[in-house]
């Protein structure tokens, strides 16, 4: 009877864990988040955080502050980096724009235009951009994401 106990243990342990595994690969979005109009998982965020720190704080700050006066252009003419939380600028802008900023620079939405920031394509994959803008936009404030969100619907219905 002990003996049966024990298995009967194990194989609840087992399953608790296999729940646990199959609820981390199908979680739902975190907070509501998109990107492109897709969920992003919580692992996806946290992901997005690891990339961020990586290969974005050093300009763009640890807690997505930017650089100081950021809206006041350098002796060389370029922009400062600006800040990705709320206090910045980055949640006026569509998934597709932030996408391709990322991915090939600023001059390929805005043409002519130099700046410091280096592109990504060669560096992060798609789907590791799309973690680390799920990221940013997951520390936003619910006005600011849905701002972001209705211009992002709003493109999308653009011909």
């Amino acid at each position: 009877m002990k003996r049966l106990g024990l298995i009967l243990s194990g194989a609840a342990a087992a399953g608790a864990v296999a729940v646990a595994a199959w609820a981390i690969q199908s979680e739902p979005a975190a907070e509501g988040v998109t990107f492109m109009g897709e969920p992003v998982t919580a692992a996806d965020i946290a992901l997005g955080q690891e990339i961020y720190a990586v290969n974005c704080a050093s300009c763009h700050g640890r807690d997505l502050e930017g650089q100081p006066d950021w809206k006041r252009r350098l002796e060389n003419g370029r922009m400062p980096a600006p800040p990705h939380d709320e206090t910045g600028h980055t949640w006026h802008h569509a998934d597709s724009q932030l996408f391709t900023i990322t991915k090939l620079g600023v001059g390929a939405v805005v043409e002519g235009y130099e700046s410091d920031m280096p592109a990504f394509e060669g560096i992060l994959t798609d789907a590791e951009i799309r973690s680390v803008l799920g990221y940013i936009k997951s520390t936003w404030p619910e006005r600011e994401r849905g701002f972001q969100a209705e211009v992002t619907g709003d493109e999308k219905a653009a011909p």
